[in-house]
């Protein structure tokens, strides 16, 4: 495993340098992330994580690569697909499957008290500020 290159306020890495293997990569500890967590999650065929639920953190899970089955609380479940997102409340009971042929890798981003607006500033005079779509 490489360590992520660091510069003057940013981090580069990828989930191959992070770890190898099953289970999680610690993306919020290598790239020196402090405003939220995030982790990646990867899962072979047919594996189930264990269910579980938080006191204060919200979660958001982005499939990257294979397709999971989300189990909620309430008995449902949800096939998400590559480019899948899904959100869960803090005290809403989760855990996922991998029900596809190959390997998953699922980024899972979790924090609380609340989303900072709209606070991009351009640089330089450039007035397109973000990609299509950002205003």
């Amino acid at each position: 495993m490489a360590e992520a290159i660091r510069g003057e306020g940013y981090a580069v890495s990828s989930l191959d340098q992070i770890g190898d293997g099953y289970g999680f990569r610690k993306v919020r500890r290598e790239l020196g992330v402090t405003a939220f967590g995030i982790n990646a999650i990867v899962l072979p065929p047919g594996y189930s994580t264990g269910i579980h639920y938080h006191d204060e953190q919200e979660e958001t899970y982005f499939v990257h690569q294979g397709a999971i089955e989300f189990r909620f609380g309430d008995g449902t479940t949800h096939v998400a697909e590559v480019g899948s997102i899904a959100r869960v409340d803090p005290a809403t009971h989760r855990g996922m499957r991998n029900v596809g042929e190959g390997d998953a890798i699922v980024l899972v981003a979790g924090g609380k008290d609340g989303y900072v607006g709209r606070d991009g500033q351009a640089v330089d005079g450039d007035g397109r500020g973000g990609p299509p779509g950002a205003a």
